[in-house]
């Protein structure tokens, strides 16, 4: 319950207001500063982890809205942060980072436990095919492809690089079966700013897939240089 003290305030727990915290202890309101006076330390390793988040966080708010599928955490969200985490940090210089993220191979798509689909990217009489395993007398009844495609644009005067996620889906069916199991036959995957998974659905279970890709973009992103860089936005490293 809220109580009443000579400040005015209704108190419940912590007020943080101006920099203030007002808080109760033993029946009396305790006043102190909410801020501190040290200095953010910013290590390589912590500058390294904010920058894998600030990635993974951004490339969720795209793939958010696409249906996606993980299972085995606490939410979608913590099981694809979990996966994510685990790509090399992206260090994308001040101008760039709010909202920002890059193409980059293995970018997790779904986690589940169908059996995964071996994929890669290829040609079926000469036309751009992405090429699977998947042998469609080994399908579940019932069971639906998703292709989730993720393209790099550049946004804005500044040419913000923003990768952004599609899906759609298709029965097997609708697939051409190429030397024994399914393809998905299209000029689109000649594209070398985009990348691609198929996914296996059969209600709430799917397969595991991440995304693959001709891109090379992220490699500008991702060495010493690019982090000596953005770091300075910051104010450098601290040892």
């Amino acid at each position: 319950m809220a109580k009443q003290n000579t400040t005015g305030l209704l108190l419940n727990g912590r007020l943080k207001t101006s920099g203030i915290t007002f808080y109760q202890r033993s029946g009396a309101t305790v006043v102190r500063a909410a801020t501190s006076a040290q200095p953010r330390r910013n290590s390589r390793a912590q500058f390294e982890t904010r920058q894998r988040m600030r990635h993974t966080t951004a490339l969720w708010q795209s793939l958010r809205h696409c249906q996606p599928m993980f299972t085995g955490g606490k939410s979608a969200y913590a099981r694809f942060a979990s996966l994510a985490n685990r790509l090399p940090a992206v260090y994308l210089p001040g101008r760039e980072r709010v909202r920002a993220s890059v193409l980059m191979p293995d970018i997790p798509v779904s986690d589940g436990t169908l059996m995964p689909v071996k994929q890669r990217l290829g040609e079926v009489d000469g036309t751009p095919a992405l090429l699977t395993d998947l042998d469609p007398a080994t399908l579940i009844p019932h069971e639906r492809i998703r292709l989730y495609t993720l393209e790099q644009h550049f946004e804005g005067p500044l040419r913000v690089p923003q990768a952004r996620f599609s899906m759609e889906e298709v029965k097997p069916g609708d697939l051409p079966v190429v030397d024994g199991t399914l393809a998905w036959v299209d000029s689109r995957f000649a594209a070398t700013d985009a990348g691609w998974a198929l996914v296996r659905v059969n209600v709430d279970r799917c397969s595991s897939q991440s995304i693959l890709t001709r891109s090379t973009l992220h490699l500008q992103y991702t060495t010493e240089e690019a982090l000596l860089r953005a770091a300075e936005d910051y104010g450098g490293l601290t040892s």
